[in-house]
C-alpha cells in the first residue's frame, strides 16, 4: 500500500520560508540546529556528543601507546564490508604511520563468519604467533566469547564498533563504542585521538581518511543528519579530491568522474563493488585495493572487483527471482525464507529486495548442514535487531542494527523459529507499519522551479536514508508529451506544462514553460494521456547531457486529476 503524507503547508512562498519549512520537517528548529545543519563542523563530534566512554578511550589510548613503544604485535581486525574494510584501512593506516608493528585481518565471511570469533582468532595466531593486542573494527560489541578466548591466549582486546550492544558487554580490555556514527568512523574518531597522543595533531584537523568515512557511512546506510551529515559533506569533498591510486582505479573501471562522486555513487556503484569481494570471495582485495600506493597493482585490483560485483549482480537476481516465487503472492506481515541454494554473502541483498518490493520485514536464511546464516531488513518503525534478540534462547547468535541485522541458528531449529517469529509479528505488527508512505514536504507549483530554487535546496544536501530530498507535490499539471525509454523501455519520460496554482498572485515572475520529468519503472497501466492533467510527486534534480545542464523532476508518484 502506498499513502501521501503532506509534512507543511506552503501558504505563501519566499526563499526564506520555504528553507525553514524544509528544515523544521527534518526536525530542525532552533537556530543553533539550523546553524550546526547548514554549517557543519567536525569540533561537534566530542567524546559527550558522541556518548563514548571518556575512561574506556582513555585506557584504549594507553594501551595502545604502550604497544606502539614496545613494538608488540597489533591486529586490526575488520569486518568484510565497505564499513568493516575502509575502518580497518583507517585505523591501520594510523598505526603504521606511526611506526607500530600492526597488521590487518578481515575474516573470510564463510569459514570464519561475521566479526570476532573464536576461529578468527586460532587463524590469525596461525599467521602471527606474537599477537598480543587485537583492536576490532565494525565488529565485537556482542563478541563474548571471542574476547574470552583471546584472553585465555594472553591476547588483550579493544573493541571499537557501532552495532546495538546486548544485555552483557564483552570483558575487553576496552571499549570505544558509539551507534551515534558507522564503525568506520568509531575507527577514525579513535584514530585521531592516537595521532593527537603521538603526534600532537589537532583533532578538528581534515584529513585524507574522512573520504573513507564518507564512504562507509553511506555505503552502511546511516541517517545522514547530525553527526553522520557533517563526516559525509566534508567527506565526499575530500573524496572528490582524493590521490588514492586505489579509489581513482575503482572510479574510472565503473565510470565515474570522482567530481561527480555522491551519495548516489557510493551506494549503488562504488560501495557494491568494494562489498562483493567479501560477498563471493574474500574481503582483503578490497582491503588491498583502499590501501595500496601502486598504480598498477590498483587497476588489477579494480578489475577482480568489478568482475566479482558482475558475478554478484547475477546471482543477486536469480536468487532473488527464486524468493519470489517461495513467497507467493500471498504474502504475510513477515518474509521469511530460506533455501540450500543461497549464497551466505547475498541473502543481506536478497531480504532487502524482498522488503522494497512487498514493503514487509524480511529474512532470509542460507541453510547449511549444521548452522545456517541469516540476514534480515526491516521497514520503518519496525526493529528488526530487537524483534529477533526475543529468540536469544534458540538462536546460536545475534547483532545488527533495528534496521538490518543477522544471526546464525542451528539447521535443525529453523522451523521452529519460524513458526516462533510469524507468531510473534502477527500480533506485532500492525497495518499502519506496512503502509508505504511517500512523504511530501509541501505543495509547490512547477512555475516557482528556477535555478536559484535548486541552489537553494542544495544547501540541505547530501541526501539520503534520514535526510531525504527535498520532495514537493504539484496538482493539476498538464501532460504535453510522453515517451517510453530505457534499453527496455521500462521508463516514461514526460514533457509537464507548468501549472500556476500557489503564488501567482503575489508578483513573483513565474516559470510558465515547460519542464521534462522522468519516471523510472513506470506502470504501464496507468490511464496516462497527453493533454492530459495529472497530479506529481516529485523531487528536483539537474540533468547534465553533451554539456548542457537542465533541471529534470524526478517524478516518484503520478496519477490523474479528479
Amino acid at each position: 500500500m502506498k499513502k501521501i503524507k503532506i509534512l507543511s503547508e506552503l501558504k505563501k512562498f519566499d526563499e526564506e520560508q520555504l528553507l525553514k519549512l524544509l528544515l523544521e520537517n527534518r526536525g530542525i528548529n532552533s537556530k543553533k540546529e539550523i546553524k550546526e545543519f547548514l554549517n557543519p563542523k567536525l569540533e561537534s563530534l566530542t567524546v559527550k556528543n558522541l556518548g563514548i566512554d571518556k575512561k574506556s578511550l582513555l585506557r584504549s589510548l594507553a594501551r595502545i601507546k604502550t604497544a606502539i613503544e614496545k613494538k608488540e604485535r597489533i591486529i586490526v581486525f575488520g569486518d568484510y564490508d565497505v564499513d568493516g574494510i575502509t575502518g580497518t584501512a583507517v585505523l591501520w593506516e594510523t598505526l603504521n604511520s606511526l611506526s607500530a608493528n600492526a597488521m590487518p585481518y578481515i575474516p573470510h565471511r564463510v569459514s570464519e563468519g561475521y566479526g570476532l570469533s573464536k576461529i578468527g582468532i586460532e587463524n590469525l595466531i596461525k599467521q602471527y604467533e606474537d599477537v598480543k593486542l587485537i583492536i576490532t573494527v565494525d565488529n565485537g560489541i556482542v563478541a563474548n566469547e571471542a574476547v574470552g578466548f583471546a584472553k585465555s591466549k594472553n591476547i588483550e582486546v579493544i573493541i571499537t564498533d557501532h552495532h546495538v550492544p546486548d544485555n552483557k558487554l564483552p570483558k575487553a580490555y576496552s571499549i570505544v563504542h558509539s551507534t551515534k556514527i558507522c564503525g568506520a568512523a568509531v575507527a577514525w574518531f579513535l584514530s585521531k585521538r592516537i595521532k593527537n597522543q603521538e603526534l600532537g595533531i589537532k583533532d578538528g584537523l581534515i584529513d585524507d581518511h574522512l573520504s573513507l568515512v564518507a564512504l562507509a557511512t553511506v555505503a552502511d546506510v546511516m541517517p545522514l543528519n547530525g553527526f553522520n551529515r557533517t563526516l559525509v559533506k566534508i567527506g565526499l569533498e575530500n573524496l572528490k579530491n582524493t590521490k588514492r591510486p586505489g579509489l581513482l582505479a575503482l572510479l574510472k573501471s565503473a565510470g565515474v568522474d570522482k567530481k561527480d562522486i555522491g551519495v548516489y555513487e557510493i551506494g549503488h556503484i562504488i560501495g557494491p563493488r568494494i562489498n562483493a569481494m567479501g560477498r563471493l570471495q574474500h574481503g582483503m582485495d578490497s582491503l588491498r585495493l583502499i590501501c595500496t600506493r601502486d598504480p598498477k597493482r590498483a587497476i588489477d585490483l579494480a578489475q577482480k572487483l568489478n568482475l566479482t560485483n558482475i558475478k554478484r549482480q547475477q546471482l543477486t537476481f536469480d536468487s532473488f527471482a527464486h524468493a519470489k516465487n517461495l513467497v507467493g503472492e500471498d504474502v504475510d506481515k513477515l518474509i521469511f525464507i530460506s533455501d540450500k541454494s543461497y549464497e551466505p554473502g547475498v541473502i543481506g541483498l536478497i531480504a532487502g529486495r524482498l522488503t522494497e518490493n512487498y514493503y514487509r520485514p524480511s529474512i532470509v536464511l542460507s541453510v547449511g548442514k549444521t548452522y545456517s546464516k541469516a540476514s534480515a531488513r526491516s521497514v520503518s518503525g519496525f526493529n528488526i535487531v530487537e524483534f529477533i534478540r526475543t529468540f536469544s534462547d534458540i538462536l546460536v547468535d545475534v547483532g545488527g542494527h533495528p534496521m538490518a541485522a543477522g544471526f546464525t541458528v542451528e539447521t535443525k531449529n529453523i522451523e521452529k523459529l519460524k513458526k516462533k517469529m510469524e507468531k510473534l509479528a502477527e500480533g506485532n505488527i500492525n497495518q499502519k507499519l506496512l503502509t508505504r508512505i511517500v512523504k511530501v514536504d509541501c505543495e509547490l507549483s512547477l512555475s516557482l522551479i528556477n535555478n536559484n530554487l535548486f541552489v537553494l535546496l542544495n544547501k540541505l544536501a547530501p541526501f539520503g536514508y534520514g535526510n531525504p530530498e527535498p520532495t514537493f507535490l504539484a496538482s493539476s499539471v498538464v501532460i504535453e508529451s510522453m515517451r517510453s525509454v530505457g534499453i527496455e523501455q521500462k521508463h516514461l519520460k514526460v514533457q509537464l506544462r507548468s501549472d500556476l496554482g500557489l503564488a501567482s498572485s503575489q508578483g513573483r515572475t513565474l516559470n510558465v514553460g515547460t519542464i521534462d520529468g522522468i519516471i523510472f519503472n513506470h506502470d504501464s497501466s496507468q490511464d496516462l494521456k497527453i493533454g492530459g492533467k495529472v497530479d506529481i510527486v516529485y523531487t528536483i534534480s539537474e540533468n547534465i547531457w553533451n554539456g548542457n545542464k537542465n533541471l529534470e523532476l524526478k517524478i516518484k508518484d503520478i496519477k490523474s486529476s479528479n
